[in-house]
């Protein structure tokens, strides 16, 4: 017998208005025959309970709440590092020796295939090969060791918990339509992200934060425009989109009450607030109303949650030295790091860091030094500190840019410096911990990491994976939008069995 979806199959939207608007004229004529707000009552109930905080309080909602789980879920939450501007693979995790003997040749003909290529590189006459300038040294795991960059210290400390995939792919060859389709499972904006499905599909295990937290650090490269849509709810509703944490005094805005007015003062502005939505829903039975009165309830709740959060004055010197000097600097990457594992250790279902910068066109042996090192402490001290506390068996934890790049030198090729074009057909990234095998590799690319020889992984894949090792299947966690119901995996997706422990 096929499985249900986790969203029921839906009459037409005029039905499922009309089912709306009748139900809430319901609870309005049972109120004023008590003399009081059954529905603000219902609401109170609902936003009190952890299970329904960042859920829509709609009758298809509910269902959510009843069927969190296909099976047995081995991760609770995720923490997503996205490189924008997509890491060299072959800088630091696709070991390829072989290429110091053909430095500075024409790419093959045979293994490029006539791949489209951009703009920017395709004016050039040659496409001359250019291995990487930088030590690879192995590092322990459960196969015996792993080739991984000198750049990577710490992180190749931490190779028995990583689960490396060098065999990923996408369609999108640009940054912008690339980044969406790896946030998303689409190319074209609008799709909700990652993180608002998790939500939509899992709520909340803490009322007092939402359930989707977003972090940026800056880079030290080319860096590409950053979009509140690529953590956005698209057609889901809006409580599910991601709440962005900022660097600073105020770390989300318009948190802090304006000078002279109290908490007992927001009170009583909220209350009125949520009686003429409640009014409005009333009228139009648009869940949006409802939406917002669950936002103004969370920001409220967040007054008191956030503060106590950002604060790591509690953390001991041990920890705050495990992430190294950045840790102490808002904003940098190691402190989005430490403020990942406290988020996690408060019940955050999907936090989602961003560093921007790795756009190497040129000069790449420069920048990537740089990069490496703002991450490399942070992300490893991150996994390091998940173990201690018994944390990384049920936190997936994925660290990932929006394509590869290429083997070819974009430019001028020197002994001492070199740049690399957008890639798509191969890349790397990699899993730790929530249900993934520890201390692997997976896939094989060619001689040049320029195509996939062995166990291809596609963005579909890695995102049915990943929502198989939280509970669900990622063909049954639907939802029903302008009459079709849609899915983070599109038509597509396989979950990696063989990177299941």
């Amino acid at each position: 017998m096929p499985r249900r979806p986790i969203r029921p199959e839906t009459a037409d939207p005029l039905e499922e208005y009309l089912r709306n608007l009748t139900r809430r004229r319901f609870f309005g004529t049972v109120a004023s025959t008590f003399g009081a707000s059954l529905g603000a009552t219902a609401l109170g109930s609902i936003l009190g309970s952890q299970a329904a905080a960042s859920v829509a309080t709609t009758d298809e909602a509910s269902h959510v709440l009843e069927n969190l789980s296909h099976y047995a879920p081995k991760a609770k939450r995720v923490i997503y590092m996205h490189m924008e501007g997509a890491p060299s693979q072959l800088d630091l995790f696709d070991y390829k020796p072989g290429l110091l003997d053909r430095y500075n040749e024409d790419l093959p003909d045979s293994i490029r295939q006539g791949q489209r290529i951009t703009t920017m590189t395709s004016g050039q006459n040659r496409f001359p090969v250019a291995p990487s300038r930088f030590k690879f040294n192995r590092h322990a795991n459960n196969e015996g060791g792993v080739m991984l960059s000198e750049l990577l210290p710490h992180t190749g400390a931490m190779a028995g918990d990583i689960c490396f995939i060098r065999s990923m792919h996408t369609n999108a060859i640009n940054h912008e339509p690339g980044i969406t389709f790896f946030q998303t499972g689409s190319e074209q904006p609008g799709r909700p992200s990652f993180g608002s499905w998790m939500s939509y599909g899992l709520g909340s295990e803490n009322s007092d934060l939402p359930s989707f937290v977003v972090m940026i650090s800056q880079g030290y490269g080319n860096m590409q425009a950053l979009s509140a849509r690529f953590w956005g709810s698209g057609f889901l509703p809006s409580e599910h989109q991601g709440c962005k944490l900022r660097a600073g005094r105020d770390a989300v805005l318009y948190l802090r009450n304006p000078d002279g007015v109290s908490r007992e003062d927001r009170r009583r502005m909220l209350n009125l607030a949520s009686a003429i939505n409640e009014e409005e829903y009333a009228r139009s039975g648009d869940a949006e109303t409802m939406a917002r009165i669950a936002q103004h309830e969370m920001a409220y709740r967040m007054q008191m949650s956030v503060p106590e959060l950002t604060d790591i004055s509690t953390e001991p010197d041990h920890v705050l030295s495990m992430y190294g000097d950045d840790v102490r600097t808002p904003g940098t990457f190691a402190a989005n790091c430490l403020q990942a594992r406290r988020l996690a250790e408060r019940g955050v279902r999907f936090i989602q860091l961003y560093m921007r910068g790795w756009d190497a066109h040129g000069n790449l042996p420069s920048e990537i030094r740089k990069q490496c090192k703002a991450v490399d402490q942070g992300q490893a001290a991150l996994l390091k500190d998940l173990k201690q506390r018994g944390m990384l068996e049920d936190t997936l934890v994925l660290w990932a840019g929006e394509f590869g790049r290429t083997v070819y030198c974009q430019g001028a090729l020197t002994p001492t410096n070199y740049g690399r074009d957008h890639h798509p057909r191969c890349f790397s990234l990699w899993l730790a911990g929530g249900g993934v095998k520890p201390g692997i590799s997976y896939g094989r690319t060619d001689d040049f990491s320029y195509n996939i020889v062995e166990n291809p992984v596609s963005v579909h894949d890695l995102h049915a994976t990943m929502l198989h090792l939280m509970g669900m299947d990622h063909e049954q966690l639907t939802y029903r939008h302008q009459g079709r119901d849609y899915r983070l995996t599109d038509v597509h997706g396989n979950v990696v069995r063989d990177i299941l422990a």
